[in-house]
């Protein structure tokens, strides 16, 4: 028994990782690309940081999209917490 807390505890801490793309002449909504934990949520950091895709860490916002399928958009409930971090993105951006 206390294995597997061990284990599911280790799991939680693992790292997540979502990326989004929003065309706003395509897309209603952002919508998730790709998701992963631990070795996957690292490459995927890893492959956006390669190309210049802006990176933020906000583990619990992760956490939620992370639920979300891959190709579908965001839930409206979460709109305002994606607009937020894309502005804070787009500020660090035009600050650089």
């Amino acid at each position: 028994m206390r294995e597997r807390r061990q284990d599911m505890a280790r799991k939680k801490k693992r790292k997540i990782a979502v990326a989004l793309r929003y065309d706003k002449e395509k897309d209603k909504a952002p919508v998730i690309v790709a998701s992963g934990r631990g070795r996957l949520a690292h490459q995927i950091v890893s492959s956006a940081e390669e190309h210049n895709v802006p990176v933020e860490g906000q583990p619990a916002l992760a956490e939620a999209l992370y639920k979300i399928k891959i190709g579908e958009e965001i839930p409206a409930e979460m709109y305002e917490a994606v607009a937020v971090l894309l502005s804070y993105i787009m500020e660090s951006e035009s600050r650089s």
